[in-house]
């Protein structure tokens, strides 16, 4: 069995659920270890300890909305893991709204959370440079980022992704001589407990099979579909790829049926 990912620590932000999670489970069964960063605390614990089974992981609960947290996580991070190698940014909220229906507090959800980014990938990538390994980044984007779709009015969210694709280009070109790559993946819609915020639970599954027909492929996503994408940009099978903004979203930005 091969491990691609062996004596390599990956810190994920947003690691106890949806894409996060399953890319931190192939990680770990790839030979890796991961700290898992999630917002609540059960979940974070009832991933670290499915985890555990299969390698070392290391759980963190943080507001990433709290600026005091933030500051925290930071130091927890750079106390106890400056010598991880991979890093995902996976966290993200999803609250459709109507541009003129917009507060201040909907807008800030989002933003807040691209600042905690900003400043997470910050202190991991002091700790790639000082460790002089190298190292690849993955930022979860989107595809609203790069159009708008009528029945999810998504402004400030789509405004926000827009940031981490910047965000990635920007650091593909400033870390890239310190042999840390960026990237990232922009999904459409995926299967994931995102939607939960807005849409019961027990019918998520029956809400995101009306968005089948808005992909090419005909279906929706899976979080297993964007975390194998995510494996591949953060394995040397990718030493070549930086600053890319992968599309993996059935087709979508392909064109339309």
């Amino acid at each position: 069995m091969t491990e691609p990912f062996k004596d390599r620590k990956l810190v994920v932000v947003g690691g106890s659920s949806g894409m996060g999670r399953q890319t931190a489970a192939d990680v770990v069964a790839g030979g890796g270890s991961a700290v898992i960063i999630g917002r609540r605390q059960e979940r974070v614990d009832e991933t670290t300890m499915d985890l555990a089974a299969k390698g070392k992981v290391w759980g963190i609960t943080a507001d990433l909305t709290d600026r005091d947290q933030v500051v925290q996580v930071q130091q927890q991070l750079a106390a106890e893991h400056a010598d991880a190698t991979l890093l995902v940014n996976a966290a993200g909220v999803f609250l459709p709204t109507p541009f003129l229906n917009h507060d201040d507090a909907a807008y800030d959800s989002y933003h807040e959370l691209n600042r905690a980014i900003f400043f997470l990938t910050q202190t991991v990538a002091r700790g790639m440079v000082a460790g002089g390994r190298g190292g690849s980044i993955v930022n979860i984007g989107s595809m609203w980022a790069h159009q708008a779709i009528g029945a999810t009015p998504s402004s400030a969210y789509s405004m926000a992704k827009a940031g981490l694709h910047a965000l990635t280009h920007n650091l593909a070109i400033e870390l890239g001589g310190n042999r840390i790559r960026c990237n990232a993946v922009a999904p459409a819609v995926v299967a994931t407990p995102i939607y939960e915020a807005f849409i019961p639970p027990e019918k998520v599954e029956e809400a995101l099979q009306g968005f089948n027909g808005l992909h090419p492929l005909g279906r929706v996503g899976t979080a297993q579909d964007i975390a194998s994408a995510i494996t591949y940009l953060l394995s040397d099978d990718a030493s070549w790829v930086t600053g890319a903004v992968l599309n993996v979203d059935g087709g979508v930005m392909a064109g339309r049926n």
